[in-house]
């Protein structure tokens, strides 16, 4: 007669695919990110739609796209040992849709109740009715509660600058979303990572409300080390890394991971 306490136990196996969380922190709380690609910024986001597991806390979990300032921070965090070796080297870094006008750029544009990306110029500029402004310089940028952003064109710089000079700038505010200087831009793009400094591209003014995917990445070299900000990105070409964000209260995962 077999004793069923003898023999052997089996582990259970996830019912869906396991994938490794990365804590980091944001804003001053913990942000629990994992990092998708190698593929164009749609199918990464696609891919974040899925569900996954992170045995044994998270059984079943799914994600959704970082936004701009949480792209930045999760890239930040030990960024010599992980986003530029793994990202930024061998591809670029999806930060999220921007929008270029004629007066300048609103970064992390937001979704209507349907879920559609907002696209009207008239519409995101009443989002920033109540939004806190903050003189750049000659000029201004406007911060809202709920991510929106816009930089006008005099408040930064484009071309080679320093590192120092970028994140002061207008851009690199909006981008992390800050009223200050951008701090976690001023540390990725330090000249122990890129001597040759800062490049900002492709962030020209247009006719007409232009949404395009703001990026980062290296150009590598002989004696060349920059970091290039790109403002003309597509959603649907060119490959590259997203991090996705755990769809729950990032702290309270973040405490269960503990």
């Amino acid at each position: 007669m077999t004793n069923p306490e003898y023999g052997i136990i089996k582990p259970a196996k996830p019912e869906f695919e396991p994938r490794e969380l990365f804590v980091v922190p944001h804003k001053n709380k913990l942000l629990v990110t994992s990092r998708f690609g190698r593929g164009t910024y749609k199918s990464n986001q696609q891919e974040m739609n899925r569900n996954f597991s992170c045995l044994p806390q998270h059984p079943r979990i799914s994600f959704r796209p970082a936004s701009i300032s949480e792209s930045i921070s999760a890239a930040a965090y030990d960024f010599e040992n992980s986003a530029k070796p793994q990202i930024l080297d061998s591809a670029w870094l999806q930060l999220g849709y921007i929008g270029k006008t004629s007066e300048g750029v609103f970064t992390n544009l937001p979704r209507d109740e349907q879920g559609k990306l907002i696209t009207d110029e008239s519409k995101l500029k009443s989002l920033l009715d109540n939004a806190t402004k903050v003189e750049v310089g000659k000029a201004h940028i406007y911060l809202a509660d709920n991510g929106l952003a816009f930089a006008e064109y005099d408040s930064f710089e484009q071309g080679v600058q320093e590192n120092q000079a970028f994140a002061k700038g207008g851009l690199a505010r909006v981008l992390e979303h800050s009223e200050k200087p951008a701090e976690s831009l001023a540390k990725i793009s330090s000249p122990e990572s890129y001597k040759q400094g800062v490049n900002v591209w492709s962030f020209e003014p247009t006719k007409e409300l232009t949404v395009r995917v703001a990026g980062l990445f290296s150009l590598r070299g002989s004696d060349v080390g920059q970091l290039f900000v790109d403002g003309n990105g597509w959603y649907d070409y060119s490959h590259g890394y997203a991090f996705g964000v755990l769809n729950q209260s990032a702290e309270g995962a973040s405490q269960n991971l503990e």
